[in-house]
This record gives structure tokens, sequence and C-alpha cells, in this order.
């Protein structure tokens, strides 16, 4: 038998808690997906970093709670185990809140930020999985530099 290796690398930065905006690139036979992603919980104060999403994201399990992801690659019919994934994370725009009030009004401009950037991808002709919500109003400058930043890691 011969055991198969994998690698993974990515930076200590992502570690951090906080507000983030991130990107799956998804990649099923000849089909290139793309998933937009936000931290900052809708219904408690807790911000989770980018590496804490990957593996909630994907965890299959019935009983899962926060695997948007896996949901939707099984609503398009798409094998997890056969895909080959890469992720941009951008930020942490803010640090995680200590109260639900203070986190509630940095969650809904996230939530803009993710809406905006899904919608972008989606006019430029990108397969975006799931849907997203608009929370707020946001840093148009911010925005282009978002944008920017992702359709590096799109076209690159």
């Amino acid at each position: 038998m011969s055991i198969k290796s994998y690698q993974m690398t990515f930076q200590g930065e992502v570690l951090v808690r906080g507000f983030w905006l991130y990107v799956w690139e998804i990649v099923s036979g000849n089909n290139r997906y793309f998933y937009v992603g936000r931290t900052g919980d809708s219904s408690s104060a807790h911000a989770a970093s980018p590496f804490n999403r990957i593996g909630q994201h994907l965890d299959f399990r019935e009983n899962a709670k926060g695997n948007s992801l896996a949901k939707r690659l099984n609503e398009v019919g798409i094998n997890p185990r056969t895909c080959n994934f890469r992720m941009l994370a951008l930020g942490p725009f803010f640090p995680e809140q200590v109260t639900f009030d203070e986190h509630k009004p940095l969650r809904d401009q996230m939530a803009t930020y993710e809406h905006a950037l899904a919608d972008y991808l989606k006019t430029e002709g990108y397969n975006v999985l799931g849907s997203h919500h608009i929370g707020t109003a946001v840093d148009d400058e911010i925005l282009s530099d978002v944008k920017a930043q992702v359709m590096r890691f799109v076209t690159g």
C-alpha cells in the first residue's frame, strides 16, 4: 500500500480572530466555483479566524453548524473530496468585539462587503455559490481595494 501525502500552507496571521472577508475557489473537474464569506457570527459576539472557518465550512456531519459551503456544494451535486480548494482571506477589518452590541454594527458592515463582493464576481461572469445579504453602508474605497485584491486572486 502506498500512503498519499498532501500539502497545505498558510500565513500565521490567518489565525487572528476578528472580522474578515474570504473567497474560496473550488475546482471540480472542468468547473470553477467561488464562495464568498465573512467572519462575525450573526447570533453572538464571536468573530472567528479564517483558518477556523475552513474546518467548519467543510464539516459534513448532519448536526454540523456553520457549514454553509458544504451545504452549497451539496446543493449543486459537488463532492468536495474530488475538488481542489484555494482561499483568499482579507483582514481583519476589525478586531473581535467584547459585547454583542459592539459586534452587531461591524457584523452588518461585513455582511454588506460580502454581498457587494459576491455580486461583483457574479457581474464579472463568475459562478458564485450561495446567497448574500446587505447589512449596512460600507466604505467605497475599501470595497474598491477588496475587489482589486480578489480579482488578482481570481485571475492569477
